[in-house]
């Protein structure tokens, strides 16, 4: 399977899958790499978020990028990838959604620039999703920028986990992060690890299947 929709740099890319086909399952986890990394590679997060009737979907950046420049840089510098890495998400959403999935049992997931695109992508298409896990990563944008989305989160539940020295990810834009999508209706669970370090620990990996789980509720 293929993204479609916009033609940007990331459109045509694989969309890998794992778990039970999309036509089966019940629930999906849309899982979104990070800067230098593969699709493949964030997939290895189904083993530890283990779901029976789980479709873990991946998109593949091209480059294995999703945009060259930090997330807090000014947007446009960031252009044109920013704006396809987005369509690339809304593309599996609509994928997963087009397989009878709807959308308040997807979850949505990423590690640093993955965790980055995931956060942003759901603040600016708000509505009732299974989940969001956020590791090690915020919205993009530099300091200062504006937060006034649209749409509400409807109690979505939110997993954010970072550490407090992070080198890649501010501590003050997790917070913003945080914020932000409780204004939006999220229900928020938010933990800043003491110097972890740039990385998934297991406290974090069992706050994340906390959400996992509910989905069978």
């Amino acid at each position: 399977m293929t993204t479609t929709g916009a033609n940007g740099p990331h459109q045509g890319q694989p969309l890998l899958q794992q778990g039970k086909p999309l036509a089966e399952a019940k629930a999906a986890m849309i899982l979104v790499h990070g800067r230098g990394a593969t699709a493949q590679s964030i997939l290895e997060l189904a083993s530890v978020l283990p779901h029976p009737e789980m479709a873990y979907v991946a998109p593949q950046a091209q480059g294995n990028t999703w945009y060259p420049q930090s997330f807090m840089a000014p947007m446009p510098q960031n252009e044109p990838w920013l704006t396809s890495a987005l369509q690339t998400v809304a593309d599996t959403v609509a994928n997963v959604e087009e397989a009878g999935i709807p959308a308040d049992k997807i979850i949505i997931g990423g590690f640093s620039q993955g965790a980055c695109l995931a956060s942003e992508f759901v603040a600016r298409n708000a509505r009732r999703y299974g989940g969001l896990l956020l590791f090690s990563g915020g919205l993009i944008g530099p300091p200062g920028t504006p937060r006034a989305y649209d749409g509400s989160l409807d109690g979505t539940p939110v997993f954010i986990g970072c550490s407090d020295v992070d080198f890649h990810i501010p501590v003050e834009r997790v917070e913003e992060t945080a914020v932000t999508l409780q204004n939006l209706g999220a229900t928020v669970n938010k933990k800043i690890y003491p110097n972890m370090g740039h990385t998934i620990v297991q406290d974090e990996i069992d706050e994340a299947q906390k959400i996992v789980n509910s989905l069978s509720a």
